[in-house]
């Protein structure tokens, strides 16, 4: 018994230790993630604008009212889901199978790992610069191809026209956010031991099924968090598509972040452009609650 309760003191003791070694990391998480955080929701519910000597009064719910009916923000918050959808599909279908081809044994993989970072090591508005670049048809190289094989939208710049400028910006999108997920189903990969791989070659399983009944399953865990942070990060898209179209043509890749920035920074309304990060924050964490739980039944069954 007294054994007991001097284990339960020491347990206390380390407990008290742990918590004092977390303080250095939680003061910044606490200064730069929840006061900002707590200071933009309070501004969604008063008439903050820019201006000196402005003073801000509390209005309530009348952000949100006004932002029901904002068609414009909808018609935006329509392409941002499809957009990360649209994103996060594409880059996860192309960085799986990058990631199985690297697992292979082949020539030259260390530097061919390397490469398939640069996308990620590179800041967006530099991607979205070498991407003008590329799609320019006066001297990109993309444009020259599509001429030389007499393909279709030749001649013409695939950001700029209103058919073309959505699928392209998701394209790139999806090859920026394509090495972090093959980079973490490649870890996921070379977590499988090789002796599950030489039986089910033993039992006699082909390609197909190994891949399905042996990599999908070692693979699942981390495919289902890839999935979730890159909706995250894809609906709460700025940078890449500010440079690359700034929200046209015609507002086609108008996504909500472009819009909650030019309402706050370009029209002075920081409270309604508050409620609206409000309002996508929360859309956000319903999407991803429907599909946790979504996948959840599912592994369950």
């Amino acid at each position: 018994m007294k054994l007991t309760r001097e284990n339960k003191g020491k347990g206390k003791l380390y407990n008290r230790g742990a918590w004092l070694f977390t303080i250095p990391a939680f003061i910044p998480l606490f200064l730069l993630s929840i006061v900002p955080l707590i200071q933009a929701v309070w501004t969604g519910f008063t008439d903050l604008q820019a201006g000196l000597g402005f003073q801000p009064k509390f209005i309530g719910l009348e952000n949100f009212r006004r932002l029901a009916g904002d068609i414009f923000f909808w018609d935006s918050f329509e392409i941002g889901v499809i957009w990360a959808l649209a994103v996060t599909t594409l880059s996860l279908f192309l960085g799986f199978g990058l990631a199985l081809l690297l697992n292979q044994n082949l020539r030259f993989l260390g530097l061919m790992r390397v490469l398939s970072l640069v996308p990620w090591a590179m800041p967006p508005v530099i991607v979205a610069i070498m991407w003008q670049i590329l799609l320019n048809p006066g001297i990109g190289p993309v444009d020259s191809i599509l001429r030389f094989f007499k393909l279709p939208f030749a001649d013409k710049y695939l950001l700029g026209d209103f058919g073309t400028a959505f699928p392209t910006v998701v394209v790139i999108g999806a090859w920026v956010g394509m090495p972090i997920i093959t980079v973490s189903i490649l870890a996921a990969l070379q977590g499988i031991p090789q002796e599950v791989i030489e039986s089910a070659k033993i039992d006699g399983a082909n390609a197909w099924q190994r891949f399905r009944y042996v990599t999908l399953p070692a693979v699942r865990s981390i495919t289902t968090a890839l999935i979730a942070l890159n909706i995250i990060w894809n609906f709460n898209s700025f940078g890449l598509i500010f440079v690359l179209t700034a929200g046209g043509p015609g507002g086609k890749t108008y996504l909500p972040a472009l819009f909650v920035y030019n309402e706050s920074f370009k029209y002075g309304n920081f409270g309604y452009a508050a409620a609206m990060g409000i309002v996508m924050t929360i859309s956000v964490m319903l999407m991803l609650l429907v599909y946790l739980k979504a996948r959840s039944r599912q592994d369950e069954k």
